[in-house]
């Protein structure tokens, strides 16, 4: 047994060695991705005073703090430069008219003239182009979020009926942003989670990084404080993550020297690993304390449906194309989904889970003989949890690849090992993840599931006729999500094949 406390990082596990400067406004390392210029002069004037830019340089950096994780540890840019002015007074207007759902139950003629006066202001704005903007990957976060607000509320607040024509003043800007930053064009949990914070108390210090108790968001569909709720909830999951993230880097230090001294260590950072999953879970469940089941379903989800989630299966069609054959036809139009949080999918990679809920076959201990008549469903859970990974920022996505591709899996250290504590705190953490999937399928039911029901048995009271319905259960099994997945069947089976990937004694019981 051999003390290696004091041996280097392998040289090919660089995934944490960034975020290490003091957390003020500026003190991002000067050699950090996020003080680099990107490939363009870097416009100076573009940026508050003291500032860093963002690039895409530094292929070894993911844009994962050490502090903050995920979560930029800077509150980020919450107005784009005079230039691009009239963008932020669209979205600050649509908040001030308190924009309605086109397909709003009792919609007045006042709040759809409204709406229509607002929509046409969009279309009356002229292409303002991208120049400069495109130097700064600090302002393309801001335009991209900006943008993507007001796609989603010029189209769901369009009457039912109506086609849906987005107009070339949006239409190019937002696609222009969307290829520099190599994202669809729609809202994403990276617009209003991981870059919609801000401190809800003004820090005594500029240097402050966010804390779970000081949090708000800048922007919201609905302004309702249950929006706001909601979108925290998932805030304060990334932040806490981070010792998460941190655990990973320290396993996997030691999963380079593989000796008896590195299976104790990897043991006990596993064991505390749980215990950060379950608080992940609590925190998940405390979006019940805020955010009221029926405001969610009825005024808030409704403007996160992309358009692969419209009821009536309209397709969005983006104007002035015809002008700009460098940009391409949008493929990729699903909403915002927990789907897309990259803390969630780093969790699945690192524990190898995602062998199995995101694969259509076990292949573990305790693989299912029925396992190839799911095959199909399987594939379409990997199918879209791949896909999900397009809606995160690039530099992320990027990092899970880069740790979907280590040497020394953590799980191929745990099987090879004959080490009882350590299979155990192992399985404890898939346990964990297991129970973390149980309380989102809670989450589901309480905010989709029940309120769809209500929803459906209120339209058929107004419709003063009865109409065959398939019940509760089959109703819920029809539910998309806004992903564009059918919701509670895709959960439910990451959820149980999560639990495929127990370690289990001769005798087929979990260790």
């Amino acid at each position: 047994m051999s003390d290696h406390s004091s041996s280097p990082p392998p040289p090919d596990l660089p995934l944490f060695t960034i975020g290490t400067g003091s957390p003020a406004m500026t003190a991002v390392a000067p050699n950090h991705f996020l003080a680099l210029p990107r490939p363009n002069t870097l416009l100076g004037h573009a940026l508050p005073v003291g500032v860093p830019d963002t690039s895409t340089l530094a292929a070894h950096d993911f844009d994962v703090d050490t502090r903050t994780g995920f979560l930029p540890p800077q509150v980020p840019l919450t107005r784009l430069p005079v230039r691009w002015e009239r963008w932020e007074e669209i979205l600050d207007d649509a908040g001030r008219r308190r924009l309605q759902l086109g397909d709003k139950v009792g919609i007045s003629a006042a709040e759809q003239e409204s709406s229509a006066t607002w929509r046409a202001s969009i279309s009356s704005l002229p292409v303002l182009p991208i120049d400069d903007l495109e130097k700064s990957e600090y302002l393309l976060r801001r335009a991209h979020h900006v943008l993507s607000f007001i796609l989603h509320l010029f189209i769901h607040s369009l009457p039912p009926s109506a086609p849906i024509l987005i107009p070339a003043p949006l239409t190019i800007p937002l696609l222009q942003v969307s290829a520099e930053l190599h994202l669809p064009p729609t809202n994403n949990y990276t617009d209003n989670v991981l870059y919609n914070w801000k401190h809800k108390v003004a820090p005594h210090s500029s240097e402050a990084l966010p804390t779970l108790d000081n949090l708000a968001c800048q922007t919201l569909f609905s302004n309702t404080p249950d929006e706001e709720a909601f979108y925290l909830a998932s805030t304060r999951i990334e932040l806490r993550g981070v010792e998460a993230l941190e655990l990973m880097r320290s396993s996997m230090d030691e999963l380079f020297h593989s000796d008896t001294l590195a299976e104790r260590r990897v043991t006990s950072y596993l064991q505390t690993m749980a215990t950060v999953i379950r608080e992940l879970r609590t925190l998940l469940l405390s979006v019940r304390e805020g955010c009221n089941p029926d405001i969610f379903y009825n005024q808030i989800r409704p403007w996160f449906k992309g358009a692969d989630s419209d009821p009536s299966g309209r397709p969005w069609v983006f104007e002035g194309l015809e002008d700009h054959p460098e940009l391409a036809e949008p493929i990729e139009l699903s909403g915002p989904s927990a789907g897309q949080s990259p803390l969630v999918h780093a969790l699945d990679v690192f524990l190898g889970v995602d062998r199995y809920s995101h694969t259509s076959t076990s292949t573990g201990a305790r693989a299912s003989t029925t396992a190839s008549a799911h095959a199909a469903e399987g594939n379409s859970r990997a199918a879209f949890l791949e896909r999900m990974q397009i809606y995160m920022s690039r530099h992320h996505r990027t990092f899970l690849r880069h740790l979907s591709q280590n040497q020394r899996p953590l799980r191929d250290f745990v099987e090879r090992s004959k080490n009882t504590g350590l299979l155990e705190a192992y399985n404890e953490c898939v346990k964990a993840l297991k129970e973390f999937r149980d309380s989102h399928m809670i989450v589901v039911a309480l905010y989709i599931i029940g309120p769809a029901k209500k929803a459906r048995e209120q339209t058929e009271a107004r419709a003063r006729a009865a109409q065959e319905t398939q019940g509760a259960a089959a109703d819920a099994h029809a539910l998309k999500g806004t992903g564009g997945t059918n919701l509670v069947k895709f959960l439910k089976g990451v959820r149980d094949r999560t639990a495929g990937a127990l370690f289990t004694d001769v005798h087929g019981r979990a260790f």
